[in-house]
């Protein structure tokens, strides 16, 4: 027991040394870390302090230089202000001495004003003695003078009137010989070719004679829808299984024509169902008319022609004139002239051109004023057409100087392979003239869409916006048409006015 006492008491002892050398080893460690993080503290600081100072040096350094630019820049602007204001005190000066100067100029004015007025006395005052001492002098008063120089200018006027007279005569008695050599080759060339006789009706055949009662419509709506829509008059009498469509318009005919075909062969005629073939219709005349006019542009052999060029020789295939389809006759024209010009050694591409384009203006005669020869021209011309051509369309009724020899062929190709109807030429370009001079008149008027001449020239249908024009004022319009058309036109009987204002709303069921 004694040594068992014994060995714990020195365990005992061992462990509180142990304890005691651990503590002080652990101290002295930590006083090691302490003094090793203070170091590293300082040189932080130090290292914060070095970038302290150097980032004080840049921002000084910084401020110095934009102190140093903002000093710069006052002075340049300082110096612009100065200059500005040296500039303002010249312009000062100047201004002043203009002043100066249009006063001055405005004194010297008043002055030459002055004597101008005191001159023009003086002449006025010389005029009125020099007028009285002629008086003397003639033993004539003034109206006596005048009377006798009237007479004197009368009879120099007689004898110049006489000499022109004569001249006139004698040019035309040399153009008269000139147009019996074309009348002569106009009679030649009508035996060897084939005419057509110029009409303004197309006939629609029908099935049976029932179909009339269809196509004028319970009341004569259908009848009514049609030609208010397609511009023309339907024509239903006694001839069996047929109706005539009459139009002065041949495209408009055509259109009609075709429309009516289509509504008969499909047998529904209604209002709707008749506004949507005739527009169907126009489309495909429209494309018609392009076909045509390239197929008439390959056959001359003129190609390379502007598209709306080719429309309008195309509109041709619908046109008679003189008793002549006018594309074939174009289309003659220019082959007629390309045989001569070979011959003669001519410009051969242009004498086609010019005889195929000679009558395009036909195409446009109704929608612009002028004659048909400076009509085409001004067109081909706007579409950069050649000029020499354009020469050739507009001198080939001698409207304008003939300024190449293609021009001379191209009007003798022309009076070869045209027809003359003979005497009922006149009246009937006056009839189509008055029918387009009708509908002319009526859309001369505001709020207009458009109108249509019926009944062969008695009667004009104007069909108006109805968001523009009222009751009243159709009513209105309708007096003032027929009062313009009593003014400025001359026809047989009466014309009848008919004002259509037509409103329709449009809703869909869902």
């Amino acid at each position: 027991m004694k040594v068992d006492t014994t060995w714990v008491i020195v365990f005992v002892i061992a462990l509180v040394a142990g304890a005691v050398i651990g503590y002080f080893l652990r101290q002295l460690q930590i006083e090691r870390d302490l003094r090793r993080r203070r170091s590293e503290a300082n040189r932080l600081v130090e290292d914060a302090q070095t970038k302290a100072r150097e980032i004080e040096l840049k921002a000084r350094d910084k401020a110095i230089g934009i102190r140093d630019e903002a000093e710069a820049e006052f002075t340049r602007r300082r110096a612009e202000l100065s200059k500005e204001e040296d500039r303002l005190q010249r312009r000062r000066a100047d201004i002043d001495k203009r002043l100066d100067q249009i006063e001055k100029r405005d004194q010297q004015f008043n002055k030459r004003q002055s004597a101008i007025d005191k001159r023009a006395n003086e002449l006025e005052q010389r005029y009125a003695e020099t007028l009285v001492e002629l008086e003397r002098v003639s033993s004539m008063t003034q109206e006596e003078a005048k009377a006798q120089l009237l007479d004197e200018v009368e009879r120099e006027a007689r004898a110049d009137m006489v000499r022109i007279i004569r001249q006139i005569e004698e040019e035309a008695q040399v153009e008269g010989e000139r147009r019996a050599r074309e009348l002569i080759a106009d009679a030649i060339q009508r035996v060897a070719s084939e005419h057509v006789s110029e009409v303004t009706v197309s006939v629609v055949s029908l099935p049976s004679d029932d179909m009339k009662g269809r196509i004028i419509g319970r009341n004569g709506r259908n009848i009514r829808a049609f030609e208010q829509a397609a511009g023309v008059d339907v024509v239903v009498d006694d001839t069996p299984e047929a109706v005539t469509i009459s139009c002065f318009d041949p495209v408009r005919r055509e259109v009609a024509r075709r429309s009516m075909d289509k509504l008969v062969l499909d047998g529904r005629i209604h209002p709707a169902q008749i506004e949507k073939v005739i527009d169907q219709m126009a489309h495909e005349v429209d494309r018609v008319i392009v076909e045509e006019g390239e197929r008439a542009s390959f056959d001359a052999g003129v190609p390379g022609l502007h598209p709306e060029i080719i429309k309008k020789l195309g509109r041709l295939k619908f046109r008679t004139s003189y008793g002549q389809n006018q594309l074939s006759h174009a289309v003659e024209t220019a082959q007629l002239a390309g045989v001569i010009a070979a011959e003669l050694g001519a410009d051969v591409e242009s004498a086609k051109a010019g005889g195929l384009l000679h009558d395009i203006g036909k195409a446009m005669d109704h929608e612009v004023e002028g004659t048909h020869a400076a009509i085409g021209a001004d067109f081909c011309k706007r579409y950069g057409v050649n000029p020499i051509v354009v020469n050739v369309i507009g001198a080939h009724h001698h409207e304008a100087e003939q300024d190449s020899v293609e021009a001379v062929i191209v009007e003798a190709a022309d009076a070869i392979s045209g027809a003359r109807p003979g005497a009922r030429r006149e009246s009937l370009e006056q009839y189509i003239k008055r029918i387009r001079a009708l509908e002319e008149v009526a859309n001369s008027f505001p709020g207009v869409s458009q109108s249509y001449a019926l009944q062969a020239g008695r009667e004009i249908r104007v069909i108006v916006q109805p968001e523009d024009i009222d009751d009243l004022e159709a009513t209105r319009l309708a007096r003032s048409v027929a009062k313009k058309i009593e003014e400025g036109m001359q026809y047989p009987g009466q014309i009848k006015v008919t004002v259509i204002r037509e409103t329709r709303s449009i809703d869909y069921a869902k």
